[in-house]
């Protein structure tokens, strides 16, 4: 037992030897120094980086997973890092439908399900996968039948959600899965009108599954599965709805569509009806969380939230220097909840997300955990210009994870290109059947964007250096420290 200890751990320190030479000493994913550097790469040493080239039958989506950036070993996951708390497996209670506990639920010990078990509906799978770092790990299993489950699976229940702008549902399953649905308003190509403010857009049911697709390909993981979906306005949701006003406002439109609005804030009206081709529609299904009863979520205000005022402007777009003020209130003070931040501002202007207003968070877990990218749907919405404004705490505070810049300086090589994994990620959904589900000139926009935020990330590191000469210190937050230090205590001398 001893001397297999002893291979495992010499097992690991190798592994972790290679991880990071192949994130620091590989010229194509060293820090940039320069725009050459950063904005093309040299091609002939894609050999150095340890994956095979596409010639060799692997997928730019394929090969960009199976880099050892996006498969850093972890530190082990204790149980407090868990959501939601699991009991040992004992006799089964006949009685009993309750799949999961609380933490403040005792319980007993007669529950006959765990953590690991492969007879757990996909979606219970999900939320117990649900860690302090992350909603689901890197490749896991779980997302094809969960993904399946979302698009195939029988409706047994369509509710119309309560709260929020514009429409959307609750759609249950027979095994007690639950999705929000968000119905079709536009064509896919259809831009926003540029008259039109950002908080009255309409809602993308292709912006909040294309939202799952590239906050995964960022290696972030922070929102919730998002499927493509046909859904039948009849049979799946106007005859199976206990919802009485929803059901009221179903009606059939002059070429016989069947049509529906709800009640909303923003575009419930017969103007704005949610319409069947006669009877199919277009919509995503998102997988919903564990409920607040289970694992309460705190809703934060984003400091560098919008006005929503058609003549105003928020105290961020006024003072430049207002990303000191943040630093110094928790809690931005400390921690990682300022970069945090800065991951999801970076990901809303690559997909033109203006509506970030708030943000939420696990609260069992404190501030010490990921923030949660959720409500995306009006993202996607103009491909041809870009909104600068959406990088200012980034353009402001110059502080932004290794880690995530070096999946940024990834996703801009040619053997990686950002717009060419996220068609092929997306091609796996299903409703690609009816048509992409973003456009090329969207896809080309995220490549567009993405070196927008390398130059900003570049334009930091200078002023950092005129200011304070060589180093990165107040830019670059180190999380990949630990693995520096290995290899410096370790690596032999010459």
């Amino acid at each position: 037992v001893s001397l297999l200890f002893h291979l495992l751990s010499l097992s690991s320190f190798f592994l972790l030897l290679y991880i990071f030479l192949s994130l620091s000493l590989s010229p194509t994913l060293s820090l940039p120094q320069n725009d050459e550097v950063v904005y093309a790469p040299s091609v002939g040493k894609f050999g150095s980086m340890g994956i095979k080239p596409m010639g060799s039958g692997m997928s730019k989506l394929e090969a960009l997973f199976s880099h050892p950036l996006y498969n850093m070993p972890t530190p082990p996951i204790h149980e407090d890092d868990w959501l939601l708390k699991v009991k040992p497996k004992g006799k089964a209670r006949e009685t009993s439908t309750q799949m999961w506990v609380s933490d403040s639920d005792i319980g007993d010990d007669s529950a006959h399900w765990n953590r690991s078990s492969d007879s757990h509906p996909p979606w219970l799978r999900f939320h117990l996968g649900i860690s302090r770092w992350q909603l689901y790990p890197h490749l896991d299993p779980n997302m094809a039948p969960l993904a399946q489950q979302l698009s195939t699976h029988r409706i047994v229940s369509a509710v119309q959600k309560s709260g929020g702008t514009q429409l959307k549902l609750v759609m249950s399953f027979p095994n007690y899965g639950q999705a929000i649905l968000k119905p079709m308003k536009q064509e896919r190509d259809e831009e926003t009108n540029f008259n039109l403010y950002y908080f009255s857009d309409f809602e993308r049911h292709n912006a909040e599954i294309a939202a799952f697709h590239l906050d995964r390909v960022l290696g972030y993981r922070r929102i919730p599965p998002a499927v493509g979906r046909l859904v039948d306005v009849v049979t799946e949701i106007k005859d199976i709805t206990t919802d009485h006003k929803l059901a009221r406002t179903f009606f059939t439109s002059p070429v016989n569509n069947v049509c529906f609005y709800g009640q909303c804030s923003y575009y419930c009206s017969t103007e704005h009806a949610v319409c069947g081709r006669p009877q199919n529609l277009e919509a995503s299904l998102a997988m919903m969380l564990p409920d607040p009863s289970l694992a309460t979520r705190r809703s934060w205000r984003s400091p560098w939230k919008r006005s929503y005022s058609r003549s105003k402007l928020a105290v961020w777009e006024k003072d430049p220097d207002y990303c000191d003020t943040v630093k110094k209130t928790p809690p931005y003070n400390k921690g990682t909840r300022l970069v945090d931040l800065i991951d999801m501002i970076i990901l809303d202007f690559l997909m033109g997300n203006m509506d970030r207003h708030h943000y939420e968070t696990f609260e069992k877990f404190g501030n010490n955990t990921f923030l949660l990218h959720l409500d995306n749907g009006r993202a996607f919405g103009r491909h041809s210009t870009d909104e600068p404004s959406i990088l200012t705490p980034l353009e402001q505070c110059c502080r932004i994870r290794r880690s995530t810049l070096l999946h940024l300086r990834l996703l801009s090589l040619p053997q990686y290109r950002l717009s060419d994994v996220m068609r092929d990620s997306l091609s796996h959904d299903p409703l690609f059947s009816v048509a992409p589900l973003l456009s090329e000139l969207h896809l080309s926009a995220l490549d567009r964007r993405l070196v927008t935020v390398l130059q900003t990330v570049s334009r930091c590191q200078e002023r950092q250096r005129s200011r304070h000469g060589e180093g990165d210190d107040d830019v670059i937050y180190d999380d990949v420290t630990d693995y520096k230090t290995l290899v410096k205590h370790v690596t032999p001398a010459g």
